[in-house]
């Protein structure tokens, strides 16, 4: 068998992890503070060393743009080029994709097991699909297939505008156009954007909000002892529905709309009772269009992994 390295890097971790090039499989994976290494080649030579491996290919998922050679990690000091580090490794093959591309990636990967489904009918083979993920940010992405084999369309689509479409999100809108200027939806849908709903629902009733964290706001929430948290989190999950129809609506996604780690897990139990797939659905004269596609939380504990190993093999000529 022949084993390839695969690598998500975030701002505080890196996980690395040996892809079976035939099959796909992922195994021997470990996690290394980034904190304790000087470099991401420090953690990947100290990774082999471990295993006592030696590889000709490798593909990084990464949590920054990776549009040339250099790589500079946002939240993170490590900085690199893909040239001289596949070089210094002795590598034939080193892919560095961010790390959004590679859970796109894993899509095609993933079993029923895999994921839970949020309405809709079934998936339809090789259409287009569309994953997001509300985490630090708001993370988009879109997969095509095209010639046997799979695209992922990478992009910022989560600074796009935040379209409020009901009395309550108009209020919204307002508070944090008055804060911050441009509202995107990232605003809205991410860690701090559950912040600045509990602050703006807060603010519109003419009160001082708490200085929560985003956790703070899940956990009030859950145990239904703050209304202005409860009201916060139900905001979310409906704005997570407009926003996955928006994102249906975009590229015609009859293959399904995926949505990535991050918040949701925290609160699958309040998320699967809220308005979420009612505002999915709720597209005026286009509602029959989404009302068949289905939505998916991904559940698999290593999609970014998976997804690389997933973009390193078709590079290498495998047919996913």
């Amino acid at each position: 068998m022949t084993y390839a390295l695969v690598g998500d890097v975030g701002g505080t971790n890196a996980r690395l992890a040996l892809c079976t090039v035939e099959t796909g499989e992922i195994a021997q994976a470990k996690t290394y503070s980034g904190l304790e290494f000087a470099s991401l080649e420090a953690v990947i030579r100290q990774y082999l060393a471990e295993l006592q491996m030696e590889v000709e290919d490798a593909c990084i998922a990464i949590a920054c743009p990776v549009t040339e050679d250099w790589v500079a990690m946002t939240n993170h000091t490590w900085a690199f080029s893909i040239k001289a580090m596949k070089e210094s490794l002795g590598l034939k093959h080193l892919e560095v994709i961010n790390d959004f591309t590679a859970v796109s990636m894993a899509i095609p990967m993933l079993s029923e097991d895999d994921v839970l489904q949020f309405g809709g009918g079934k998936a339809q083979k090789d259409k287009p699909i569309a994953v997001y993920g509300a985490g630090t940010g708001l993370g988009v992405a879109h997969l095509v297939h095209v010639n046997r084999r799979w695209v992922s369309l990478p992009g910022e689509g989560g600074h796009v505008d935040f379209a409020p479409n009901s009395e309550e999100e108009d209020i919204i809108l307002e508070v944090l156009r008055g804060e911050v200027g441009h509202v995107s939806a990232e605003r809205v849908l991410s860690g701090p954007g559950l912040v600045n709903l509990y602050r703006a629902i807060v603010k519109a009733d003419k009160r001082l909000p708490e200085k929560y964290a985003p956790k703070d706001i899940t956990e009030r929430a859950l145990a239904d002892s703050c209304t202005d948290c409860r009201r916060a989190l139900s905001l979310f999950c409906v704005i997570m529905g407009r926003f996955g129809g928006n994102l249906a609506l975009n590229l015609g996604t009859f293959g399904g709309v995926y949505i990535a780690g991050g918040i949701v897990p925290r609160f699958m139990e309040f998320f699967k009772a809220s308005g979420f797939r009612a505002a999915f659905e709720d597209k005026g004269r286009f509602k029959d269009y989404v009302r068949e596609i289905p939505v998916f939380m991904i559940t698999h504990s290593q999609p970014g992994l998976l997804g690389a190993g997933a973009h390193l093999r078709q590079t290498l000529g495998i047919h996913l």
